[in-house]
């Protein structure tokens, strides 16, 4: 397999104060930035160097969000398709500073700008800064800009700046990646520490100052990464909105209701998917799901958390028949319990936030079923500062929404408000409203607008 050089994430997180101090001893007095577009409204300033980076590029950018980058080339469009739903407003024309780059790594999926090379990262510094700065991890197997318009845009307009990374591994081979099982997605959670901490310093370096607040922010696998840090590193943050984040247990994780779709579907059996945890209501979206997410979802993860269970193969038979040796649709998670519980480990959540949290999931999530995930994962947050909102008719991908818009609801404007609602609870004190179950407005712009208190 593979192998990339990993640092341990305790030695990422740790010291960030004296990184910053370090960038901002080693950058020489102010200078002109001259890279980019239009140099005018970027300096003077210090030059940046992200810390520890083994390569970045630097450009001055009139508008940083994706109306400017799609026709300057900084963003790949690829990344972000069909994350927001069809009628989805975002704003533009934040002007500043745009560091492209990536760190040591030995894995070459992601290839972004010819580089051929993981562990890339995007950095984003607006002119006019409101003190804060937005950290991410990508959705899915996508690369380093798959946040650009649903996360990253609506960051830059409110005045923060925005960091974010690939996790070292990319695209639907990423199992590949690491020398044990459980590697690959580990090093998802040291990147992003990574990140975060690279960021610190840059902004520092650029505005002569550390953010006043730092924000985790995350889409489905980004979503889990949000838990992780959370969880784990809490002294980065001051807090995380998690859209629909991945559960990783050792009781509850996708290895435990995929297969018995894989099963149920074919053979019509709705009472089987229901007993799965696939919700009444969601099953117009089954076929499409069936087509595109459960057999290949499964397969990838499963090989790179259990690898030895089909042998030599790799990932697995696509759209194998129960019945078939080493299917994947035959899966049985405790019975292999045993041989993935260490890969596992790795990566598993236990619900002990340090810092406050805001959860989103939709009633109709197809691929992450909500009461296998988000209602499992509220119980273990348990009393800590935490708000889960369960958003009548969203699911997991936004991008359906344009086909079925009398039946299903786009989450993005709820994270939006989400957004808005967490800064409100860590700057000023003012409580979102309760968790709970928010139901389907009867009138509005269902695309653009979103309230949490029902």
């Amino acid at each position: 397999m593979t192998t990339s050089r990993r640092r341990r994430p305790a030695a990422l997180a740790a010291g960030a104060a004296l990184l910053t101090a370090a960038a901002l001893a080693s950058a020489p007095a102010a200078t002109a930035e001259t890279a980019g577009a239009s140099g005018r409204h970027c300096g003077p300033m210090r030059p940046l160097t992200v810390v520890g980076a083994e390569h970045q590029e630097k450009s001055c950018l009139d508008d940083l969000t994706t109306t400017g980058t799609v026709a300057s080339g900084h963003t790949d469009p690829a990344d972000w398709s069909g994350l927001h739903p069809a009628g989805a407003t975002s704003p533009s024309g934040v002007p500043g500073v745009q560091i492209d780059g990536y760190f040591p790594d030995t894995s070459t999926t992601n290839t972004n700008h010819g580089w051929n090379h993981d562990s890339q990262f995007v950095i984003r510094l607006p002119d006019d800064w409101n003190g804060g700065l937005v950290v991410a991890g990508t959705p899915g197997n996508r690369e380093q800009y798959a946040n650009d318009f649903v996360i990253s845009d609506w960051a830059l307009a409110k005045g923060y700046a925005y960091a974010a990374t690939d996790k070292g591994n990319t695209g639907v081979e990423f199992y590949k990646d690491g020398r044990q099982p459980g590697d690959a997605l580990a090093e998802w959670n040291t990147r992003v520490t990574q990140v975060a901490v690279a960021a610190k310093a840059v902004v520092a370096q650029r505005y002569g100052r550390l953010p006043r607040r730092t924000y985790a922010a995350g889409i489905s696998n980004g979503g889990y990464l949000v838990r992780w840090q959370l969880e784990n590193r809490p002294w980065l943050y001051d807090g995380g909105v998690d859209w629909e984040g991945t559960l990783w247990t050792q009781d509850d994780n996708l290895l435990t209701f995929l297969p018995p779709a894989l099963r149920a579907y074919p053979a019509g059996d709705a009472q089987a998917m229901y007993d799965a945890g696939y919700a009444k209501g969601s099953e117009f979206l089954w076929p499409f799901h069936h087509q595109v997410y459960w057999d290949l979802t499964q397969r990838l993860y499963r090989e790179e958390l259990d690898p030895g269970y089909d042998g030599d193969a790799e990932a697995g038979t696509p759209y194998c028949a129960s019945g078939t040796p080493a299917c994947d649709a035959d899966y049985h998670y405790a019975a292999r319990r045993k041989q993935v519980a260490p890969a596992v480990r790795k990566i598993e959540l236990t619900g002990r936030i340090g810092k406050p949290l805001i959860t989103l999931q939709g009633t109709l999530d197809t691929l992450l079923p909500i009461s296998r995930t988000g209602d499992v994962y509220a119980k273990m947050v348990g009393d800590r500062p935490f708000r889960y909102y369960r958003i009548t008719d969203g699911t997991h991908t936004d991008g359906l929404y344009a086909s079925f818009p009398d039946r299903l609801r786009p989450m993005l404007p709820c994270f939006r408000t989400a957004f808005d609602a967490l800064a409100g609870w860590v700057e000023k004190g003012q409580a979102p409203p309760p968790s709970a179950t928010l139901p389907r407005p009867e009138s509005g712009d269902l695309v653009n607008g979103c309230r949490l208190d029902g």
